[in-house]
């Protein structure tokens, strides 16, 4: 077997690794900072570990993984999306937080959709829909097209589709690619959240491309799926929606086969989030109805990750209204750049926290800057004068944001940026504190005590004198409510893979998660996972023998736990699902709702037949066209019925599911 190239892109690191495919280990590992501004040169430093110069082993596939999908969804960034919406109305936004995520994005409302059988309920308005893609298109990056039942009759959906593609080139993303399920509002919002990836997709995968061209390597490229499996780049790039959670599926895959453990939780701490996912019978556990990012239900077919806003870089906030037994402190879901990080790239930052420290009583925003985290984009040309006033003054490093919050016209440009993910601010993190306690060394030791100083000094502001002159322990704050709020999110993850669990109140997991007995309290509640904790991610080590204590279970941190992700993007497969659903609307026919559209038969068998004949060519053509070699295909069928009252059975509906699996080929094959 061939030797396999692995590269993870996360919000604070890019991995890689060199991977034997027929040992099953891992032959070389390289980390460097992620350049959300310039993608390819952190690419590039992390390939420069693995594959030192004039060094070329033969690659029989590369494959990448992201965590810069749900970094997006987690902290509300992306690029500006269109939502097309046929047959719904504005009542639609109400639902399922759809209101909430579209935001300033526009929507545009269009005659059509059709029934729970399929049919019509109005004809499709194309002309309605051409005025709205000419009008929002020159400032989206994307189009999102959701139409009422799409899943039982798409052809809207495609009509919409094919003429937003002609008319502006754009990428447009489909509900009825993302799921089968019911539910047209959740299926909007899913579709929302995932045209918004688009263009970072691209961008990362050209990025991949031109370092591996620079590099005269030719093997095919792969990319992880949000349910753990791949598929090529090219597929990627046209239905990327499907790599959602790609990061978190590769740390799963990784993590098995890193410990061998089928039986665990695994968390994965990136700067961003953590990711905690159940291993069970060797596999990762699916999520049953669409997987949650960031408090959004989305319809993607996944693992079933608990994603939450905690990791190394959480911007660390005062909590508004701490009770009794909190820390007062608060941290994500954004993230920030850590201090230690900032004065090691911008040596004169430290200059600024000193003169802060000397100041006496620090502003709000001392010890806060912002960098820019990527280019515009495709949205750059709806920036307003005052926006790309303020990405010019980042154009030579970070900008100090003390006293911006007097600045009320810079303040909303700053605000703007931030939301779309184009400015990053910088500030005190969890890696700032671990620097401070020596759990971490790699950066400025002297700008995570600087930061520190300046929130003791805040602190003592809102009345909190229990630091005074003690950065130490303002650090020890920082990390014990990060294990706070991680034994919080692992608990309440345990508990929605506890199939049969009855709601637990969230007061008693915050008891739990603090650890010990409070005074006057009559209750101490203690936790206990009764499965073992793999703890993956370059910070595991410095924040998780903590969360494990807390929760009373072992910890498992494993060798290259700091590359786990790079691991899983090689370790795993192709596969690929085609699901095919027959009902009967009438006693007269059955109806296949076939992936171009609806067919009708008079006879049960033969709409079984069609669609097996349907299911099993779109499962091997989707598998293919994935980048599979050799391709096993199986086609399942599963009928529903209902007792009638005189005991026989009632058809209700039939689903017929083409599964096809292989690995991917290799540059031999390819």
């Amino acid at each position: 077997m061939a030797t396999l190239l692995g590269i993870d892109t996360g919000g604070t690191y890019t991995d890689a690794v060199l991977y034997d495919d027929a040992d099953r280990h891992v032959l070389r590992a390289g980390k460097a900072l992620t350049t959300k501004h310039d993608l390819a040169r952190g690419i590039e430093g992390a390939l420069d570990d693995v594959l030192p110069e004039g060094e070329a082993p033969a690659i029989g596939f590369v494959s990448l993984s992201t965590t810069l999908a749900t970094n997006a969804v987690v902290e509300s960034h992306g690029g500006a999306v269109c939502l097309i919406l046929i047959g719904q109305g504005p009542e639609t936004l109400e639902k399922s937080g759809l209101g909430q995520a579209i935001s300033d994005d526009p929507v545009a409302y269009i005659a059509g959709g059709h029934d729970a059988t399929g049919e019509e309920q109005a004809g499709l308005d194309l002309d309605a829909a051409r005025r709205a893609i000419l009008e929002h298109a020159p400032r989206v990056a994307a189009i999102a097209v959701a139409g009422y039942f799409a899943t039982r009759n798409p052809s809207h959906e495609i009509a919409v589709r094919d003429l937003a593609r002609e008319l502006t080139g754009l990428p447009v993303t489909c509900s009825h690619e993302l799921s089968s399920a019911l539910d047209a509002p959740r299926r909007a919002l899913t579709t929302l959240l995932n045209a918004r990836l688009i263009p970072m997709l691209h961008e990362l995968i050209l990025a991949v491309r031109s370092q591996l061209e620079a590099r005269h390597i030719s093997a095919p490229l792969m990319v992880v799926k949000g349910d753990g499996s791949m598929v090529s780049a090219e597929a990627a790039m046209l239905r990327p929606v499907e790599t959602v959670l790609s990061g978190p599926a590769a740390s799963v895959v990784g993590a098995f086969h890193l410990t061998g453990r089928s039986e665990a939780f695994v968390a994965d701490i990136g700067g961003t989030t953590t990711d905690i996912a159940y291993i069970s019978d060797g596999r990762p556990r699916l999520a049953a109805r669409g997987a949650t990012v960031g408090g959004w239900r989305t319809m993607v077919e996944a693992v079933d990750v608990h994603a939450v806003g905690l990791g190394g870089d959480s911007a660390v906030t005062i909590e508004a209204e701490p009770g009794p037994h909190d820390t007062g402190l608060r941290l994500g879901p954004r993230r920030a750049v850590p201090l230690s990080l900032l004065a090691h790239q911008y040596p004169h930052v430290l200059d600024i926290l000193r003169g802060q420290v000397q100041s006496g009583v620090p502003s709000g925003n001392a010890g806060c800057f912002a960098l820019q985290a990527r280019r515009p984009g495709s949205g750059g040309a709806a920036l307003s004068r005052g926006e790309r006033a303020l990405l010019d003054s980042l154009a030579d490093g970070p900008l100090n944001l003390e006293g911006i919050e007097d600045r009320y016209l810079e303040r909303r440009s700053l605000e703007r940026l931030l939301d779309r993910g184009v400015v990053v601010r910088a500030g005190f993190t969890p890696s700032d504190a671990a620097h401070i306690l020596g759990r971490q060394s790699q950066w400025s030791h002297e700008g995570a005590a600087l930061g520190a100083s300046l929130w003791r000094r805040k602190l003592a502001a809102f009345g909190d004198r229990r630091f005074d002159g003690d950065e130490t322990a303002v650090a020890e704050l920082v990390v014990e409510q990060f294990v706070r709020q991680g034994a919080r999110a692992l608990s309440t993850a345990a508990l929605a893979a506890e199939r049969n669990a009855q709601e637990m109140g969230g007061e008693l997991l915050d008891r739990a998660a603090r650890g010990g007995s409070a005074a006057g309290q009559l209750v101490d509640v203690t936790l206990r996972l009764s499965r073992p904790l793999v703890a993956v991610g370059a910070a595991a080590a410095a924040y998780f023998p903590g969360v494990a204590r807390r929760v009373n279970t072992e910890l498992d941190v494993p060798p290259h736990a700091g590359v786990c992700n790079a691991v899983g993007a090689v370790a795993g497969g192709i596969m690929q699902r085609a699901p095919v659903l027959i009902t009967q609307p009438t006693g007269e026919k059955y109806r296949a709702h076939l992936f171009d559209g609806v067919a009708d038969f008079e006879e049960l068998e033969h709409a079984v037949a069609a669609a097996h004949r349907a299911a099993h060519a779109e499962a091997e053509r989707l598998a293919l066209a994935a980048g599979a070699g050799a391709v096993d295909i199986t086609v399942e069928r599963s009928d529903l019925t209902a007792t009638a009252s005189d005991g026989s059975d009632i058809f209700v509906e039939c689903h017929v599911t083409g599964v096809a699996v292989g690995r991917p080929r290799t540059a031999a094959a390819a």
